[in-house]
């Protein structure tokens, strides 16, 4: 990473994203790094970048997000007109929906190596268009089918298709990795639970993870779990898992809420899963490679997170993932989108292979 990547990724959030203009006022949200879930490089240079529009950012430093509501963020968000958030407080659910006439960017560049990187660099308009694209091909499907290497097997053809995805609306994402949710009311099969169970960011608990040694097939019927199959004592640690977590918040266990894919190839996550489970999830849920599932809580996005590697997602008898590798030629909408911005191709062409797992 240089110096002039990492500027080019810090006027890609001021401009192309938050598309700030002078006269208007900046919060700057920072997480405190020694948690390591972000660095302060990468926030300060998107400081510089704003100040370059002519705005001096109200810079505020915030710790670990916790269930309870922060009162010194929530008044500060309200007096502002724009927030950018280096921290994970931007996606909980008590910060995703701003007050009105207000407007918030989620960075998921947390650190200045991915910042200036093309997960950073490249277009924030490209992979908006492309979202679209993707969303056009999903949500105008008949059936889709979503397998996996590990036996997930999960059909649907009759869903909703009017998911709340307000959160995309009311904080824009950076960069986007993820298209429109896709409701999983009308998705029946089994899913192959994997490597590691995950918290989805909205709440904070502990453990936030559950490691699976061999992996358990979540049965589904109509976006309901009807039972957890296959190894007996992952299945016993799967349960208790979902008891532990859907009892301290008082929610329904057994939903399955949405699910949507990975689509930035440009997403990378350089250190092992095993360190931080978590962080792992929360940070490569953009790559391709994996597919995941909101679970536990009948709401958005859920608590419990389900990562799916190297899926293949059909489309009305096409494949639009093979393998965890999207493939955007197979369809119209998201072929013409890379013809409109042909730097999309070598992209799409050469993913990034780090995803944290060996």
């Amino acid at each position: 990473m240089t110096r002039s990547a990492l500027k080019i990724g810090a006027d890609n959030i001021v401009h192309n994203c938050a598309a700030l203009t002078s006269g208007e006022s900046v919060l700057l949200i920072h997480e405190d790094p020694a948690l390591g879930w972000y660095d302060l490089d990468a926030p300060m240079a998107v400081a510089d970048a704003v100040r370059k529009v002519g705005i001096e950012p109200t810079v505020l430093k915030v710790g670990q997000p916790s269930n309870e509501s922060d009162p010194v963020a929530a008044e500060a968000i309200a007096a502002h007109d724009c927030t950018i958030f280096f921290a994970r407080l931007g996606d909980q659910d008590r910060f995703a929906d701003p007050v009105p006439g207000r407007r918030s960017v989620m960075s998921y560049a947390r650190n200045a190596d991915t910042l200036g990187s093309n997960y950073g660099t490249i277009p924030h308009g490209a992979f908006y268009d492309f979202k679209e694209a993707v969303n056009e091909v999903l949500l105008g499907a008949s059936h889709i089918r979503i397998t996996c290497p590990l036996g997930t097997d999960v059909t649907g053809g009759d869903w909703d298709r009017d998911v709340d995805n307000s959160a995309d609306v009311s904080v824009m994402r950076f960069p986007i990795g993820v298209p429109h949710a896709i409701g999983a009311s009308g998705f029946t099969g089994r899913v192959a639970l994997a490597r590691y169970l995950t918290s989805t960011g909205s709440k904070v608990y502990h453990p936030d993870n559950l490691a699976i040694f061999e992996p358990v097939f979540a049965e589904i019927e109509g976006g309901r779990i009807t039972g957890f199959t296959g190894d007996a004592d992952g299945v016993a640690d799967v349960e208790q898992h979902y008891k532990h977590v859907s009892e301290t918040f008082g929610i329904e266990p057994n939903f399955v809420h949405s699910w949507h894919a990975g689509i930035h190839p440009g997403c990378s996550y350089v250190e092992n899963a095993s360190v931080h489970p978590d962080r792992w999830s929360n940070n490569v849920f953009a790559h391709p490679r994996f597919l995941h599932f909101h679970t536990c809580g009948a709401y958005p996005p859920g608590e419990i997170c389900w990562m799916v590697q190297d899926h293949t997602v059909t489309v009305d008898g096409t494949d639009f993932w093979k393998d965890g590798q999207l493939q955007p030629a197979a369809f119209g909408p998201t072929a013409d989108c890379l013809e409109k911005w042909p730097t999309l191709v070598d992209l799409f062409a050469n993913p990034s292979d780090r995803i944290g797992l060996d």
